[in-house]
């Protein structure tokens, strides 16, 4: 069966069947259909949140096809569930761009999934379109006022806020605004970054509470003017109508899963390109009610994992009490040196070669001060002989091991894998968490600190449009921010094809971006695109609606 075919074959029970088994006031639920509820932030309970078990789940770094860090969250939420413990698993939303770009979908897949799939991987509960709108919006009245005020004097010496659109289009990365004559605007560049990559999206998943949505809105840097002063939303004098686009989208979204057990789905940043992790408000109301929570980071854990730590954790107090990291044989295999083309076929020595991948990353997460589990993400055509190679090595190393087939047999397929978390959390939690860098490093000493010890880079270069925000970083007082790399997320280098661990390599910063209000740097490194471009064959060729039911989706 399809997973979509799955998805239609589950009986959903009602989204407030699905709360009150957590104990989540019903009445509180502000429905979106019978099966999708948002919940309101004031449900967080801060002393619930400290008594829960946290749980990551990251990645070696995956190949084109992922490595199926869903399909683990959702798998250890149903395993924790089968042995009788109260788990949710806490996930982003899907982006359109790759669902009808190369993905196809987001929701997990197989016996392991959020659902309503469809509608959760479409249009879900609108937050995806209100951050489109609240930054678009922004970039309006931004021009209006350059516009309407031109006359007096008033000029922007630089704009450095784009356009954002849900959509995977090459085309719009660099564009010209205000064609065709003096009533349509002011001649300007600008540009189109993916919504995922919106600095908007980032401070919905980094804020506390509205107060302090509104606050982040107030602070977005949008330019300088021509004395060269920074030009803000508050200056805009637009903050509350922003606050307002945005004020559904802050609640996190209640659906479930193909077991029926609860599962809150809210933001949706990327890894490669942001800060790639739910929001804390997510987390945290999945945390007051639920006595393991599973949440995962975006890619391989040099950038998901890393962020998930430095930015999020640093930012809101939240300490995992475990870290997974999720491996596959074809992974492996191809970090071996095994060619892409083969690596589902048997190959013990390129995957022996491919567990130095593995190895890197596990000491990385280690010197965070996490304890670490492996599990071995099970596919169809897997052999035993290369699942025991994994499983001795981690045994050799002394780092837990199990195996997740929960993508085939639900729940049941990550029984062992939740006794194993369990019986991990009791008896050797992870530490307190220790970062890559401080808050008073400069951005250049924290750039060369994740490049060096958690890449692994030889040395680190600025390009002149770098260099030039660095100045304008200090000059604004910005330097105790934490920083956001944004780089390729198939190699611990800049470049896509240095598989397995790269060595010797510079990182190359193409470009720095201020989220003033998000309250991190964008480092842009390499030739990474903030607006993602279609594969030759997308997913779309692939989705249609056959006899009334939505096809294709995955």
């Amino acid at each position: 069966m399809t997973d979509i075919e799955i998805a239609r074959s589950t009986k959903l029970e009602e989204i407030e069947t699905v709360a009150s088994k957590y104990g989540i006031p019903t009445k509180e639920l502000e429905h979106y259909g019978h099966y999708m509820a948002k919940i309101p932030t004031r449900l967080i309970d801060e002393e619930r949140v400290k008594k829960s078990n946290l749980i990551l789940v990251t990645a070696i770094t995956p190949t084109k096809a992922g490595i199926g860090k869903t399909t683990v969250t959702i798998g250890l939420a149903l395993g924790l569930h089968r042995i009788g413990k109260k788990a949710i698993c806490a996930l982003r939303e899907p982006s359109l761009g790759p669902v009808f770009g190369l993905k196809g979908g987001a929701c997990g897949g197989g016996h392991t999934q959020v659902l309503p799939m469809d509608k959760i991987n479409l249009h879900f509960t609108g937050d995806f379109h209100a951050i489109t709108s609240a930054h678009n919006t922004i970039t309006a009245l931004l021009d209006n006022y350059m516009y309407q005020n031109r006359d007096n004097g008033f000029a922007l010496r630089e704009v450095l806020w784009n356009r954002v659109l849900d959509v995977n289009d090459r085309g719009l990365r660099d564009i010209v605004t205000g064609m065709g004559g003096k009533a349509n605007g002011i001649v300007r560049e600008s540009g189109f970054d993916i919504t995922p990559a919106s600095e908007i999206m980032a401070i919905l998943c980094l804020a506390k509470d509205e107060d302090d949505l509104r606050r982040r809105i107030e602070n977005i840097l949008l330019g300088y003017t021509v004395d060269g002063k920074p030009f803000t939303v508050k200056d805009l004098g637009v903050a509350g109508a922003i606050t307002v686009l945005l004020r559904d989208a802050l609640a996190p979204n209640l659906v479930q899963t193909t077991e029926n057990t609860a599962a809150i789905v809210h933001g949706g940043p990327f890894a490669n390109i942001a800060h790639g992790c739910n929001s804390i408000l997510a987390t945290k109301m999945a945390m007051t009610f639920g006595d393991y929570v599973i949440t995962e980071a975006g890619f391989g854990a040099d950038l998901g994992a890393e962020k998930f730590y430095d930015i999020k954790c640093r930012k809101s107090g939240l300490q995992p009490k475990l870290t997974i990291i999720v491996a596959t044989a074809q992974g492996l295999k191809m970090h071996g040196g095994v060619a892409v083309e083969d690596i589902k076929k048997p190959n013990s020595d390129g995957l022996r070669k491919g567990l130095a991948n593995l190895d890197k990353h596990i000491k990385n997460l280690q010197s965070f001060g996490q304890t670490v589990l492996v599990t071995f993400n099970r596919y169809a055509g897997d052999v035993p002989e290369e699942i025991q190679i994994v499983k001795d090595y981690c045994a050799e190393i002394g780092v837990g091991f199990g195996e997740n087939d929960a993508y085939a047999l639900g729940g049941e397929g990550a029984v062992d894998l939740a006794n194993l978390v369990v019986d991990t959390i009791e008896k050797n939690p992870s530490k307190p968490l220790q970062f890559v860098y401080n808050d008073e490093d400069t951005i250049e000493e924290k750039i060369e600190k994740v490049a060096k010890n958690i890449y692994g880079a030889a040395s680190i270069s600025f390009a002149a449009p770098a260099k030039k925000k660095l100045q304008m970083i200090k000059e604004l007082g910005y330097e105790n921010f934490p920083i956001c790399i944004a780089k390729t997320q198939f190699s611990f280098s800049t470049d896509a094809k240095k598989y397995c661990v790269a060595s010797g390599f510079d990182v190359n910063v193409r470009d720095i971006v201020i989220n003033a209000g998000a309250e991190m740097i964008v480092v842009v490194a390499g030739n990474i695109m903030r607006m993602p471009g279609l594969p030759k064959v997308p997913a779309a060729m692939n989705i249609d609606i056959v006899n009334g039911e939505i096809e294709g989706l995955s």
